[in-house]
């Protein structure tokens, strides 16, 4: 069992991440709303100010999807589908994907129901 962490830089594709997770059979995510080190640094700390111009017109906010598969030949398939879509899973800034090995696990979601 795995846990699957996607830091998503490019909240516009969030949607398609979640469409890509039930095509691989991952039904249990959770997305929570996160800020880069670099932005709290550069828009909270003020002697860390002069960062925002090297920032650029990077986006303040981002996206972290926790998820649970069971192994990580599922998560080979969701960068297919992912790469498949359109989004550049290797380009740098769009998102990161990690595969973290889970020892145990307690508890268990609700059953996502589509009928």
């Amino acid at each position: 069992m795995y846990l699957v962490i996607i830091i998503l830089n490019k909240e516009e594709h969030l949607d398609d991440i979640l469409q890509s997770f039930l095509e691989v059979g991952i039904t249990d995510a959770t997305v929570v709303d996160s800020q880069s080190m670099g932005n709290v640094l550069a828009f909270e700390v003020p002697i860390f100010a002069g960062l925002k111009y090297q920032l650029g017109g990077s986006r303040p906010y981002s996206k972290m999807i926790f998820a649970i598969s069971e192994d990580t030949e599922s998560v080979d398939y969701l960068v297919k589908i992912l790469e498949d879509t359109g989004i550049e899973v290797k380009k740098p800034g769009v998102l990161r994907i990690l595969t973290v090995k889970v020892g145990s696990m307690y508890g268990k979601a609700e059953e996502l129901d589509f009928e």
